[in-house]
């Protein structure tokens, strides 16, 4: 097969009619780590907003229960990603996220700015470290399919096209992301997630590598310091090394589903109505 059977696959799609298949594609056949790695981001970027970090601080939940949450977002996510947002499965993690959120006095822009990381982060990961640009079709796929997602979140004023929603994002970060003692609570707590995924020994290296993957208004608002030059160099070269190999690769033959693969929360598996904070 050629290494460009499937986005020749994708450019015969419609976004409007197919933007679940092609989005399915994208995500566990073109690109799996590096979305999966972006969403992470996407999500670790909401941190920045001092509201949501103060809930998240009020809560306790994400620095006390730190993997557990980030394994109930990231298994929530695939379930309506692989399955479709109006599948069985896709309906009961959405209603799932819902009843999770309506606790708390979300604002909506909140709400819309979160849902705009999830479209615009992938595809800026995908702009730099990308083994091939994402088709034009991918971009408005994305943009379709979170809309709905959001629709069905019950989530309002969402932009109608895909430029406003990226004005909307860019907009709201220029606004927002400010140094506060909130969000730099998280940002540890968050940081310790990733760096328990490794050995001991490298955990001075990967704290590095991480502060190298975010932007300067990231940074700022979680009062990280700037990454060394070196530890630039290494990151970005060694996604760009992975690029370079994938792109002399066969196409995935399989899907890769996050749902499939073992949690370290839920060794033994999981049911979609327990994820989440307990007694909820």
């Amino acid at each position: 097969m050629s290494r460009y059977a499937i986005l020749q696959q994708i450019q015969q799609l419609d976004p409007e009619q197919d933007h679940e298949q092609i989005v399915f594609l994208t995500g566990t056949y073109e690109e799996p780590y590096l979305i999966q790695r972006a969403l992470e981001f996407a999500l670790f970027r909401t941190f920045a907003l001092p509201r949501t970090a103060k809930l998240l601080v009020d809560t306790g939940e994400f620095e006390r229960r730190g993997q557990k949450r980030y394994d109930d977002t990231t298994l929530l996510i695939s379930e309506f990603v692989e399955h479709g947002y109006d599948s069985e499965r896709g309906r009961a993690a959405i209603k799932r996220m819902n009843r999770m959120h309506h606790r708390f006095a979300i604002d909506n822009e909140d709400y819309l700015y979160t849902l705009s990381t999830f479209i615009f982060e992938p595809i800026r990961w995908n702009q730099r470290f990308g083994w091939r640009p994402f088709d034009p079709k991918e971009c408005q796929s994305e943009f379709i399919f979170w809309r709905e997602v959001g629709k069905r979140m019950g989530i309002k004023d969402i932009p109608e096209t895909y430029d406003a929603f990226e004005r909307f994002n860019r907009d709201y970060e220029q606004r927002y992301f400010q140094s506060n003692q909130y969000s730099h609570r998280i940002g540890i707590a968050t940081i310790n997630v990733f760096l328990n995924w490794f050995p001991a020994f490298t955990r001075p290296l990967v704290r590095q590598c991480l502060y190298a993957l975010m932007d300067e208004p990231m940074q700022r608002a979680f009062g990280f310091p700037q990454a060394p030059r070196w530890a630039r160099a290494l990151t970005f070269g060694a996604l760009k090394l992975r690029a370079r190999v994938l792109r002399r690769l066969p196409p995935r033959r399989k899907p890769r589903l996050y749902t499939q693969e073992r949690s370290r929360t839920y060794p033994n598996g999981y049911e979609i109505e327990r994820l989440g904070p307990n007694g909820v």
